[in-house]
């Protein structure tokens, strides 16, 4: 197995929340997409504004790494059609894999119908122009309860609205790494959420993120059948060492 193909390298701060100038987190970037290219990452996941610097870096290196982006970051609860407008940006900047944070509140709120259009659409979009699609459910913000009826929700609308040739491009994922909990408790992925994403969501792939700080929890998660995982530390789990970030 090769780790590095598990692993989406992933930077998602602005400038504000990472304390810096924009100058200096631009170059944050540029050394995350560096490194990815180097490492031979699956993939370098950043903000919808550095697609296309990704997309020069490693186009210029004659690399294999994909570009992925979150859109409707972080809180998702924007409308549909500006979920599709900014989608459309992203693949017009040459974005490769699309993560859609979900609206988790309307869906907590028992707004299913408003849940299902967007999945539908979004999927609509990234399947005709070619993209992965990966719906970011939020588990932090969700009960157990909660987390079984998303997975499947999202399951049972992609599979009575798509062909099951494009269910390999259409992931259901754990989490932001954004959302901030109670009493520290964890904001990403969970051996527990996991097991019951994977239970309700096949056969859509899973994407664990945040929360994967070793080489072992990564190996753990990829042995329960996850697809991907979204880290910030790709390097140092890829290397056998234990990352000290919190996604």
């Amino acid at each position: 197995m090769n780790i590095k193909q598990y692993l989406d390298s992933t930077y998602l701060k602005t400038a504000l929340q990472a304390n810096l100038s924009e100058i200096e987190n631009t170059k944050v970037v540029e050394n995350f997409i560096h490194e990815a290219i180097s490492e031979e990452f699956k993939l370098v996941m950043i903000r919808p504004d550095k697609v296309q610097l990704a997309k020069k870096m490693i186009e210029k290196a004659n690399s294999k790494v994909l570009i992925g982006t979150v859109i409707d970051f972080p809180e998702g609860n924007s409308s549909l059609d500006k979920k599709l407008e900014e989608a459309q940006e992203a693949i017009n900047n040459h974005a490769d894999e699309l993560d859609y944070v979900i609206n988790y509140e309307a869906f907590k709120r028992g707004e299913t119908t408003l849940i299902k259009q967007e999945i539908i659409a979004c999927t609509q979009l990234g399947l005709s122009h070619k993209k992965a699609v990966k719906f970011i459910i939020e588990v932090a913000a969700l009960t157990n309860h909660q987390i079984i009826q998303v997975s499947a929700l999202i399951k049972n609308t992609i599979i009575a609205n798509f062909k099951e040739e494009n269910f390999v491009h259409i992931f259901v994922k754990s989490s932001t790494g954004f959302y901030k909990t109670e009493d520290n408790l964890p904001n990403g992925a969970t051996i527990p959420t996991i097991i019951l994403m994977l239970e309700n969501s096949n056969p859509l792939p899973v994407k664990a993120a945040g929360g994967v700080r070793t080489l072992e929890e990564a190996l753990a998660m990829i042995r329960l059948g996850v697809k991907r995982i979204g880290t910030s530390a790709a390097k140092t789990i890829a290397d056998g060492n234990v990352s000290t970030g919190n996604y």
